[in-house]
């Protein structure tokens, strides 16, 4: 009964959405999916190459020397230009 779902169920559902949303909003509406899709993906990506490198560094032997901890810089809202400056990050003085 559900199963299948011809070319006049897919067109009534349509109309019903652009009913329901109206057909100015749903560009907006598609292009918050697909950047949130992306943020997602790339979010996904992040954590997977971070947990490989953390399988690497902990099959490593440990090293005496700490590295000097690497500036970054910290972005501000597209356009605002005039608050982006460089942050130290916090460092972790607790052993492991």
């Amino acid at each position: 009964m559900f199963g299948k779902l011809g070319t006049p169920e897919i067109i009534l559902i349509l109309v019903v959405i652009i009913l329901l949303f109206g057909a100015k909003k749903l560009p907006d509406m598609a292009r918050s999916l697909g950047k949130s899709a992306r943020i997602l993906k790339s979010e996904a990506k992040a954590m997977k190459s971070e947990g490989q490198d953390n399988a690497g560094a902990a099959a490593a032997p440990p090293h005496d020397e700490t590295p000097a901890p690497a500036q970054r810089t910290i972005q501000a809202a597209p356009g605002d230009v005039t608050s982006s400056r460089p942050v130290a990050e916090p460092t972790d003085t607790t052993k492991r």
